[in-house]
């Protein structure tokens, strides 16, 4: 069985995190990326990306956002309902490497949330919702 967080709902079609991060890792820009979703009103969940770039890459968010769109929205499908993209420094991981979608997915819904004993730099937390608010998302 996978994890909860594996595991987008996209108004009613079930996108696994793990295939979507997959288009946005293969950029030529794009060292490391976390698909999450987000929850929305209408169509449940929302996917919003998380992206860190390569060392030495220096573009405009919304050039590389929409290249990134175009890409998931030509090997996935539209379906993927993927238009959200935050360019972050690092991802919050444990320290065996996991990412820690389950609490980004809090962080970014607004929910409550705690700081895992395991996460490897507590202080990439602060930074993703600090991302995310300036994006809408969270408290």
């Amino acid at each position: 069985m996978s994890r909860i967080d594996d595991v987008i709902n996209v108004a009613g079609h079930r996108l696994s995190t793990g295939q979507m991060e997959e288009v946005p890792a293969g950029h030529a820009d794009v060292a490391e990326c976390a698909m999450i979703g987000v929850a929305d009103a209408l169509k449940g969940q929302l996917s919003l990306g998380l992206v860190v770039l390569k060392s030495g890459v220096d573009r405009a968010a919304d050039e590389l956002a929409a290249e990134l769109v175009k890409r998931v929205r030509e090997q996935i499908g539209p379906v993927a309902a993927f238009k959200h993209i935050a360019v972050v420094k690092r991802l919050p991981k444990t320290r065996s490497g996991k990412i820690l979608r389950g609490t980004m997915v809090k962080i970014a819904d607004g929910d409550a949330w705690k700081r895992p004993a395991t996460i490897d730099d507590p202080a990439i937390l602060d930074e993703i919702s600090s991302s995310l608010q300036q994006m809408g998302y969270g408290k």
